[in-house]
């Protein structure tokens, strides 16, 4: 791969769109609104000094990497690309809009890919202009940092596409799992469940937010709670993966716990809004109840 589109300048799309650029790889950047991009770049490059700071870039790859990253005002530029990946939020109706409309531009040999975490990938395939080039490609956040991506194929995803999309991810120096198209893939399907019922345990008193992450962290060894997880995620996100388990299944173990819908219509949404299961507003992060 030579040229990547990433479609959507958001947190996934900036980690997707950096750690692709440290190696090697050209990038081209888009949102609904150029300046989203250009902001994202900008918040790129304090990524990369933050990794000069700590001796794990020098200076100069640095500055290569933020000058392979190009912000572009629409998708006609993707025209170039071998791989677009699409890492807009978690919303089936906005990424089926934006696989219309980047693949009018789509090379006849190039890769489109999602980045979903829970959607169905032969159910968004249809929207695309090639279902034997579409794939699911899950990174993980932050992108830069985690080791794994998920490879999804669809039913009609052809073994050549599987095999590049691979390719490209180990290149990145990532490992790889690959999953078959069923809600939630690997990960996020035993993920969300647990941080689901963990919001039922503090809804229903069982114990505090506190009690709930240490007793996690502590007694499963998990680096950090379920509860702090969801707000690192972010609720809404948390809260769009669970339902998509919900009614994609019909199980009723995927019912969306109430305190989570609560915290979501709130616009407690986690770090990003300054609350969530934690209050961020101050020097560390305090528990809400």
């Amino acid at each position: 791969m030579r040229t990547v589109g990433v479609i959507g300048a958001g947190q996934m799309g900036s980690g997707i769109s950096q750690a692709i650029a440290q190696n090697g790889i050209h990038v081209l950047l888009s949102d609904v609104d150029i300046a989203l991009a250009e902001k994202a770049k900008l918040g790129i490059d304090k990524g990369l000094a933050r990794l000069v700071a700590k001796e794990r870039l020098t200076p100069a790859e640095a500055e290569a990497a933020l000058a392979r990253i190009v912000p572009v005002g629409d998708y006609a530029p993707m025209a170039e690309a071998d791989l677009i990946i699409e890492a807009a939020t978690e919303r089936e109706e906005i990424k089926r809009k934006i696989f219309e409309s980047v693949g009018k531009v789509l090379r006849d040999d190039a890769i489109l890919a999602s980045n979903t975490s829970s959607i169905p990938i032969t159910r968004m395939a249809t929207s695309s202009p090639d279902p034997k080039r579409f794939i699911g490609l899950h990174f993980f956040n932050p992108v830069p940092v985690m080791g794994l991506i998920e490879v999804i194929p669809g039913l009609a995803t052809s073994p050549e596409t599987v095999e590049r999309t691979r390719a490209f991810a180990e290149a990145l120096g990532k490992q790889v799992v690959q999953a078959e198209d069923e809600p939630g893939f690997v990960v996020n399907r035993i993920l969300l469940p647990m941080i689901n019922e963990a919001v039922f345990v503090l809804g229903q008193g069982t114990a505090s937010i506190a009690d709930i992450d240490k007793g996690c962290r502590l007694g499963l060894n998990h680096p950090m709670g379920p509860l702090e997880l969801a707000d690192f995620v972010g609720l809404d996100t948390c809260l769009d993966i669970v339902r998509v388990l919900y009614n994609t299944t019909g199980d009723s173990k995927y019912r969306p716990a109430p305190l989570l819908v609560k915290y979501v219509e709130a616009g407690w949404l986690g770090r990003k809004t300054g609350r969530g299961f934690y209050d961020y507003t101050g020097d560390a992060p305090v528990p809400t109840r």
